[in-house]
């Protein structure tokens, strides 16, 4: 599987750092790494999340017979499920690679703190679609800007925490 990842990371890599030189002077590479995947991921999990809001649940709630969800949290509980493992593989191995933290405690923090964006999702999406009749596809381009940011703090502080020296090593 290694081979694989290096060949995937060998054939990223190169290209998105090849629009690195513009962000230069506000981002270090990391940072500008951590921006492009993580807007990757955002993408994916918003163009999931409208597609199932939209199309698959048709703006309807989704009745399981024991519980039923508004189609908002249902599409993004969906959205989740995709853009959790792609988030993960996507951070560790084109972002903090550098960290040597055994994968399996990157994992458990990583789901941790995207458990934390989730519920943090959840109540912001539901006090602005509920409460304040904002359109859902629209509340959800605000939450995550909210939770982009704490995401990123989160995941660089915790989830992939390098040591100083790693942390040395990748400014330079």
């Amino acid at each position: 599987m290694s081979r694989h990842i290096n060949n995937v990371r060998g054939f990223l890599l190169p290209v998105i750092d090849f629009f690195y030189p513009p962000f230069r002077r506000i981002f270090n590479l990391q940072t500008y790494r951590y921006a492009v995947c993580g807007g990757i991921n955002a993408l994916i999990g918003y163009i999931i999340y409208y597609i199932t809001f939209k199309y698959i649940l048709q703006e309807k709630d989704l009745d399981l017979g024991f519980y039923a969800f508004k189609s908002h949290i249902a599409a993004l509980l969906l959205a989740f499920c995709v853009s959790f493992p792609c988030g993960f593989m996507l951070l560790k191995y084109l972002v903090f690679n550098d960290s040597n933290i055994r994968t399996r405690v990157q994992l458990f923090r990583y789901f941790m703190v995207c458990l934390f964006n989730l519920a943090l999702n959840y109540i912001l999406l539901k006090i602005l679609v509920e409460r304040f009749n904002i359109y859902p596809t629209i509340a959800q381009i605000l939450t995550m800007s909210v939770v982009i940011v704490l995401s990123y703090l989160a995941q660089r502080h915790f989830s992939f925490k390098a040591t100083p020296e790693e942390e040395a090593e990748a400014e330079l």
